[in-house]
């Protein structure tokens, strides 16, 4: 500890106009070049553009003070607090979502005046994915009527403490402000109210980062001035500084998801959303899969993708609302199983680079602002990332995910006690040869396996090894007997040359099933044993 500080990443946000920047600025000693709206664009517009930097520091708590063992050099130390004030326009979510990957608490502003608007919404749900603290400022409490003040405050927090009654922030502080006494307007000499409470029920956290303190070494989510002799800054374009071979550019990806429970709709395979991996942005199209039916109660593995097993292909992320299960606790039939880990596979409009393990988030930020709906769609952890721009024949031939196919036809006479011949399982366009020797079923209970076509109208031979079952084999002959005696007759229907529905035959259907999995290029249909 000797000469170096505690530090602790604290985001600051929430919806446009909370008082955001007015609190970092009433905290803070001490400020970066990109703190309290220094940018032109920023002061011409009024509001935050982008993510601002300051700092304020305390004396280190006795609890994490070094030990006797550091020697008397070690000294008492500092805690300090380095404050990301975010953007709070919908429109900068992208800002916001870059800017929670890298705090350690989150400050989340409300304006008492307002309670809980959108932007505070998608703030709380970035703040369930990105860190596990958080402290709620209700801000401009001195807008509110002296004699009423307290009252307001007091019903707000009953608000505040219901709305995070169903998040992991349950029982989070919340402390009243008033950051800018007055409005912005105000003379500088208001004094700010609360900024001391607030203060004291942050120093409760830890991390490490220096400012504007000699370091011989830097870590994720660390504010640096750095100095290069001989370069232009201005050349120099947002980007990432890291550990050599820690970063790769990817083109696509596998991760595991998760549902955000606000979000309205389902999740479709082949849809587009925002990808945010990293301090990235990007489109993207998903592709949802899951294990197989059999493995659905197989313990989630959080860091590893295992590429021995199969998986199944889902046309939506599979998901059961809270209505489904109030129906499922009264209904006294079995409950359907759901899958305890789903997967996704991004692939990404342009390159991204990222470190592996990141945080994922997939959002719809095309919708519109002025709706009040949550527009952040699933959240997951990056877990293998394909950096071979031609990914889709190096790569994802290895990837087993399949769909299960299912046909339906009818058998339509038999020709002798091992081959009936069968219909309507294909069009009449369709290749028979590539489905010769799958194996089908008979409602009848024989198993048999197409041996040829039969025929131009999508007919078929089917060989039953084990012959048929006595009963059947009546069955089909009573049948075609019966069409035998009215062709004779000359009233033979197109109906009767396919089996009324009133035929017995028209009950003794035939099954096929298979495997086809969606990166094999040869298309090949794969049976169980």
């Amino acid at each position: 500890m000797a000469g170096r500080r505690v530090n602790v990443n604290v985001g600051v946000l929430g919806h446009i106009d909370s008082g955001k920047t007015a609190l970092a600025r009433a905290l803070s000693t001490t400020a970066s070049t990109a703190a309290f709206d220094k940018q032109p664009q920023s002061r011409e517009r009024g509001i935050t553009l982008d993510l601002g930097f300051s700092c304020f520091s305390v004396p280190l708590p006795a609890r994490l003070r070094p030990g006797p063992e550091a020697g008397a050099g070690a000294g008492a130390g500092q805690l300090q607090f380095t404050l990301v004030d975010c953007p709070g326009h919908a429109s900068l979510i992208r800002t916001i979502i870059g800017g929670a990957q890298i705090i350690d608490l989150m400050m989340l502003v409300i304006d008492v005046t307002k309670g809980m608007q959108t932007q505070s919404a998608e703030c709380l749900v970035i703040g369930q994915i990105a860190c596990q603290k958080l402290i709620v400022v209700l801000n401009k409490i001195d807008l509110l009527a002296e004699e009423k003040r307290q009252a307001a405050i007091d019903k707000m927090t009953k608000k505040m403490q219901k709305t995070l009654e169903n998040t992991k922030f349950r029982g989070s502080p919340i402390i009243p402000v008033a950051a800018k006494p007055g409005g912005p307007e105000a003379p500088e000499t208001e004094t700010p109210q609360g900024i001391s409470e607030l203060i004291e029920v942050v120093k409760k956290v830890k991390s490490m980062q220096m400012f504007h303190t000699p370091v011989t070494s830097a870590m994720q989510g660390d504010r640096l001035g750095i100095c290069v002799t001989q370069f232009d800054p201005k050349l120099l374009e947002r980007g990432l500084a890291c550990t050599p071979e820690s970063l790769h550019t990817i083109h696509a990806a596998i991760v595991s998801v998760k549902k955000i429970p606000y979000f309205r709709g389902a999740l479709q395979t082949k849809a587009k959303f925002h990808i945010t991996v990293g301090h990235e942005t990007v489109m993207g199209r998903v592709m949802f899969f899951s294990p197989a039916p059999d493995q659905f109660d197989c313990e989630p593995l959080e860091e590893t993708f295992d590429f021995g097993k199969e998986y199944l292909y889902q046309e939506q992320y599979l998901s059961k609302d809270s209505t489904t299960a109030e129906e499922d606790k009264k209904s006294d039939q079995p409950v359907e199983k759901w899958p305890k880990q789903q997967w996704a596979l991004l692939e990404f409009e342009k390159p991204v680079t990222c470190p592996k393990l990141c945080l994922v988030i997939g959002s719809k930020l095309d919708t519109d602002i002025h709706a009040n709906t949550c527009r952040l769609a699933f959240h997951g952890k990056m877990l293998q990332g394909l950096e071979d721009k031609n990914y889709t024949e190096t790569f994802l031939p290895k990837l087993k995910v399949y769909k299960l196919k299912h046909k339906e036809g009818l058998v339509e006479r038999v020709i002798d006690d091992c081959s009936v011949i069968g219909r309507s399982l294909f069009k009449k366009e369709t290749n028979i040869q590539i489905f010769v020797g799958l194996k089908v079923h008979l409602s009848s209970g024989e198993s048999g396996i197409i041996e040829s076509g039969f025929g131009q109208s999508g007919k078929f031979k089917i060989r039953i090894p084990d012959g048929l079952n006595p009963d059947t084999k009546k069955l089909l002959t009573t049948t075609t007997t019966k069409k035998r005696a009215k062709a004779g007759k000359g009233d033979v229907t197109r109906e009767d040359e396919g089996c009324s529905k009133g035929d017995p035959a028209q009950h003794i259907s035939i099954s096929l099933s298979f495997k086809r999995y969606v990166f094999d290029a040869q298309k090949r249909m794969v049976q169980s044993p």
